[in-house]
């Protein structure tokens, strides 16, 4: 916590690039997995990821610390990414032509088969996270892919130990099958 608000303090008493640097060297990776789990898109969560560090560039005066940094960024970063999904569909639906306006996950075909191989398990397993309730993923991201203790998920969701124990349980029962089963679309977990 020390060291959250020493960046902080910091940077709205020099407003120096410096300062800035550092909050987004601590904070980027975690800001762009949270995007990346909504948006499904390197590229999209990329701009997500861009635009949450404007927004703290231009509101970081304005955080009163009632949570904790880290909790503030991501809210900021959950806000974002819904609505450029909610933008995002607004566009299909007018859309002239019906075809997936961005391919998820380009695949640079000068990659050797190994790199090409991990980004399609990347895109199949992101796919299936997508596909949980919104608890169960949000719980089971934090857990598996940000390692935060089930304390710190608790205060950052306002969800009991409890519950987000049984729901990053029923998550990765989800996933297991969902991973074993020959046909992803049909499988439908939705509570």
């Amino acid at each position: 916590m020390d060291i959250e608000f020493d960046l902080i303090n910091e940077f709205i008493t020099t407003r120096s690039e410096k300062s800035l640097n550092n909050i987004i060297k601590t904070y980027k990776k975690f800001v762009y997995a949270t995007a990346l789990r909504y948006i499904e898109n390197y590229d999209d969560a990329d701009d997500i990821t861009q635009e949450v560090f404007i927004k703290v560039y231009n509101n970081l005066d304005k955080f009163k610390g009632n949570s904790s940094f880290k909790t503030w960024l991501y809210r900021i970063t959950v806000n974002l990414s819904i609505n450029f999904l909610r933008k995002k569909k607004i566009f299909r639906f007018f859309s002239l032509d019906n075809k997936e306006i961005n391919e998820n996950f380009q695949i640079d075909f000068s990659t050797p088969d190994k790199v090409l191989e991990d980004k399609e398990f990347n895109t199949k397993f992101l796919s299936i996270i997508a596909k949980l309730p919104e608890k169960q993923r949000e719980t089971f991201a934090l857990r598996y892919y940000e390692e935060m203790p089930y304390e710190e998920i608790s205060k950052l969701l306002g969800t009991s130990v409890g519950g987000l124990k049984a729901n990053y349980h029923q998550a990765v029962k989800k996933i297991t099958n969902m991973l074993k089963s020959s046909d992803l679309q049909e499988v439908n977990y939705e509570k």
